[in-house]
């Protein structure tokens, strides 16, 4: 029985499984499906566009390591960048600071509030970000989203010092769990822009 559940196991890991980019989509049945099954409950209103209406085709993965990652900064409200190819991405992942250059294994990485570098050439955007994920892809793409991103130069010290003092002492004087949660949520975030603002 320990054979072949062992013949079983290695048996399944020699078998590749296809990367995203290298399955060939068709969007067409999958719409035509959709507007068929609409047509069929409301035939009197028009069918929603999809969302593989909006998107583009994913770039092929390229055969040689290319010079520039590019990278797409989005937030719930706005697109900080929008395909801009630059040099390295810093992003602070919840294992740690994380640096993306041209040519990185795919992951998906969660962010926490900390500091994100966008360096091109000799200029480096420093932004710092509360909380998100980023997603590398094969063909050198980046996706960062994130729920709140204000770059590094609008930040006040005074204030984040005032915020900080603040969070700790409501901190040092909570009584209930959820008052301890929030303002351990506060010190986190005041610190690390403190950090970020210091480092």
């Amino acid at each position: 029985m320990f054979r072949q559940a062992a013949h079983r196991l290695f048996t399944r890991s020699t078998i590749r499984r296809l990367y995203s980019t290298e399955v060939a989509t068709d969007a067409s049945s999958g719409d035509a499906a959709f507007v068929e099954a609409w047509k069929k409950v409301a035939p009197n209103i028009d069918p929603p566009k999809t969302p593989i209406q909006y998107m583009e085709p994913r770039p092929p993965t390229p055969s040689t390591l290319p010079s520039k990652l590019t990278v797409n900064f989005v937030l719930p409200y706005a697109a900080e960048l929008s395909k801009a190819e630059v040099d390295m991405v810093i992003v602070p992942a919840t294992t740690g600071q994380m640096g993306i250059l041209p040519g990185h294994v795919p992951t998906i990485a969660e962010l926490k509030p900390g500091l994100l570098s966008v360096h091109e050439g000799n200029d480096v955007k420093k932004y710092f970000i509360s909380s998100g994920f980023a997603f590398v892809h094969s063909n050198s793409y980046a996706d960062i989203l994130a729920v709140e991103a204000v770059p590094l130069d609008r930040i006040d010290p005074a204030q984040v010092q005032k915020g900080l003092s603040e969070f700790t002492q409501k901190l040092n004087s909570a009584s209930t769990d959820l008052d301890k949660a929030e303002a351990q949520i506060g010190v986190d975030v005041h610190s690390a822009l403190n950090s970020a603002l210091t480092g």
